[in-house]
């Protein structure tokens, strides 16, 4: 997982589209919700949310898919690979797919979401889980714990 001042860069599978992170996420999550399913044809999206300040496509131009709502889903144009997304309401955050990071062998989901419409099979580490999402009250919470937790040992 990155530290504070550390850069991440990560991309498309074709590498058309390229994009950098700055600093550590302020929380990982995995959704099993249906639509993340769908979109990724797999049992569950893994993400990790960051201020949006601290990302930039570097290179290219992702599209926006998935279901072209509120909430900004964005694609590679060309072998259509999900990136990111830009959550209804939020613009001051991003949520970057982990797995789009080129290093993404740190990642462990602190969070997972819509566990009612999980796959019976699929399970994560994470440490908390939600049928939904979270009360929208228990965020700062999760944050300031992910924070705690994932600050390095003080000498």
């Amino acid at each position: 997982m990155a530290d504070k001042g550390s850069a991440q860069d990560g991309g498309c599978r074709c590498g058309q589209v390229r994009f950098r992170v700055v600093g550590a996420p302020l929380i990982t999550m995995a959704c099993h919700c249906t639509g993340c399913q769908r979109m990724t044809a797999s049992a569950f999206s893994l993400s990790a949310l960051h201020h949006s300040t601290t990302f930039e496509v570097v290179q290219g131009e992702p599209v926006i898919g998935g279901l072209h709502g509120a909430t900004r889903h964005f694609f590679c144009p060309h072998c259509m690979s999900w990136l990111f997304t830009r959550p209804e309401g939020l613009d001051d955050l991003i949520n970057v797919r982990a797995t789009m990071l080129d290093d993404a062998e740190g990642f462990t989901p602190f969070m997972e979401t819509y566990t009612g419409e999980a796959l019976p099979w699929a399970k994560t580490p994470a440490v908390h889980s939600f049928e939904t999402l979270p009360p929208m009250e228990l965020y700062p919470e999760l944050l300031e714990e992910f924070a705690q937790r994932s600050a390095p040992p003080r000498e």
